[in-house]
Order: structure tokens, then sequence, then C-alpha cells
């Protein structure tokens, strides 16, 4: 296996804070080793720890992990116990598998990754604002492509209208010079993660930071501005600045669940207006003193964000019930599986 990183390297290089220093005890001091998982495959996990680099199986007593995670092992790599997550990133399971799916753990930043060309999208920006803001990371809106589009401050404008608050970059991945203000989100001991669907550069954007070819990159279809999807696993790498970079596959399907607070921050302008309509079960559609109604009429807010708000809030809320559902059913499976071994062990001994 080769080395991601070069060894020894310090606990602090790889992330480590107090967060997840109060969480030791004296016995997890004189007894365990502390890792961090920087790459997640099919086959298992990739763990660092200040001496080494190994290769960590699925298993099923493992609870659910994913890249970033902090953990600790014995002196024989064997897996101890999982570190709280100071954030974690997830989603609906793609299609139609009622399951939760991690994307990453203990992110500081996240470089919201949008391109300029064909493929912008508002609604999609907000979709992943809301998974940031639900995680309490930092955002930062990183709009590529800049040197293909002819009308590249109108679409920044048109992103920070989202909220005025929300700090965004305009780069050419492949132009060094314009990455110059993503460099204080990292530095040393900060983990930053990319998100952004396939083909919008995310791949060259990190080849660029990295100064090397970390991941494979494709080219752009012509008929619809949309690169080719390159990357196939998690996995994180040092940068220049001392920083984590941690890049994920492209996710053409991301679906809210449990986001009511990711949501109430992404939409905290159309939240407001709701609390101030004079009815408090308002549907916002003729009823007097509305004022979600008055706001799309002076142009204050915007249709296709008023929609996209409810069509996510719908989403979240179906996600849940059924991720809800099928951990209660699970639970009551397990019941019964323990109910039928117990009923069976005393059918033995009574024989």
């Amino acid at each position: 296996m080769t080395s991601i990183f070069t060894h020894p390297i310090s606990i602090n290089e790889l992330g480590w804070k107090s967060y997840f220093q109060q969480q030791l005890t004296l016995d997890d001091y004189d007894n365990t080793v502390v890792g961090r998982i920087i790459a997640h495959h099919r086959s298992g996990y990739i763990v660092c720890t200040e001496e080494q680099e190994f290769h960590l199986e699925h298993h099923a007593q493992h609870p659910s992990m994913t890249v970033g995670d902090w953990i600790l092992l014995d002196n024989e790599q064997a897996f101890v116990r999982l570190l709280e997550r100071k954030s974690l990133f997830s989603r609906k399971a793609p299609g139609s598998k009622v399951e939760e799916q991690f994307i990453a753990a203990n992110v500081d930043c996240v470089f919201i990754v949008c391109s300029l060309n064909d493929d912008f999208n508002l609604s999609r920006i907000e979709r992943y604002l809301t998974l940031v803001n639900e995680s309490q990371a930092e955002a930062v809106i990183v709009l590529t492509k800049s040197d293909l589009c002819l009308d590249a401050d109108e679409k920044r404008q048109q992103v920070q209208n989202l909220d005025p608050f929300l700090i965004i970059e305009m780069v050419n991945a492949l132009d060094a010079d314009t990455l110059s203000g993503l460099a204080s989100w990292c530095h040393q001991g900060q983990t930053v993660a990319f998100m952004g669907s396939s083909g919008v550069g995310k791949s060259t954007l990190v080849n660029s930071l990295m100064a090397s070819e970390i991941q494979a990159t494709g080219g752009i279809r012509e008929d619809d501005s949309k690169g080719r999807h390159t990357t196939t696993s998690r996995s994180m790498h040092k940068m220049s600045q001392g920083g984590l970079l941690l890049d994920t596959p492209g996710m053409r399907e991301i679906q809210l669940t449990a986001s009511e607070d990711g949501l109430a921050e992404t939409f905290s302008d159309i939240e407001a207006l709701i609390a101030q309509c004079r009815f408090s079960d308002c549907q916002h559609s003729n009823e007097p003193g509305c004022a979600v109604r008055a706001a799309l009429d002076t142009g204050s807010v915007d249709s296709r964000r008023l929609d996209n708000y409810y069509k996510l809030l719908r989403e979240q809320a179906h996600n849940s019930a059924s991720l809800a559902e099928k951990r209660s059913n699970d639970k009551q499976f397990g019941k019964f599986i323990r109910s039928v071994q117990t009923e069976s062990r005393s059918r033995k001994k009574g024989y």
C-alpha cells in the first residue's frame, strides 16, 4: 500500500483538536493509539497514526464510520472505539434504499464547488448549503471555470443574493493565481472538504491546490458542458499550506435527512417572513396578512427560492420519517430475533 502521508506525522498535522482530546481517559492514554481515517474504499478504511498507515477492514461489529473519523486502536491495530464527531455530513442513500449514508466527518470548512458554465444552478447551491449549515462547518462557495463564462460577475451576484454574508471565491482551477483566496482555509490543522455535482471541476481544483495529480480528471462533454465523473473514493491529502484536503465523489443525487436547522439557516429570510404571517397556520396562498405573499408581490423574495425551500422542506421531512420508521422496524426485528434465541436456549435447557 502506497502511503498518503510522509511519516512520522504529528497528530496536530492530522487535524487533532481539544474537542477530541477531552474525550480521552487516562486508560486511553496508556493503552491506545489515536488514528484518523484518511480514506474510505469499498474494501475498508485507510487509518493514519503518527507512525504509520494501514488498512482496516469493514467489520459488522464496528460502528458506521467514514473518512475524517478519529478512532482509538490497541497496540495490535485492532479497533477500540470511535470518538464523538465534531461534524458529520450525511445524506439519504441514493436511489430507493431507505438508509443514511455518511459522507465525511470532522470537517472544518466545506468548499461548495459550482461551475459557471451551463451547469450553474442556484437551487443546487442551496441544497449543499443546507447540508453544510446543518453540520455547523463553515461554507465557502467556489465558482469554477470563470474563464469559460461571459457573465461570471452577474452569476456571482446571484449567489451573493442568497445570503449577503456568504463567502464566495471565483476561480479558474487551472490558474494558480486565482486560488490564493482559498489559502486562509487551508492552514495546518484544518480539514477542508469538497462538495459539488459531477463535472464542476472538483478534481481539477484538488490537483491545482495540491500542485500534483491527486485525482484523475475528465474532459467536458460538448453537448451539456458537464465534465465526466472521475473520482471514485474518498481520501484526504496534505496541502502545501499544511491543511488536509478531502475530496468526495461527485454526488448526483443528494437528498436531505434531519436537516431542520440547516434549512432554517439557509432560508432564514423565508422563515423570518413565515413568522410574520398573521395566522400561525398560514398556507401562503390567499390568506389575509400573509407576509410571504406580500414579499413575492414586491419581489423581495424570489419565487424560485421559495419553491426550492418548500421542496427541500418536504424532502427532508419525508426522508427523516422513512429513516425513523426503518430504525423502529429494525429495532423491533432485533427484539424479535433476541426473543427467538432466548426461547431456543430455554428449550434446549429443558431437554
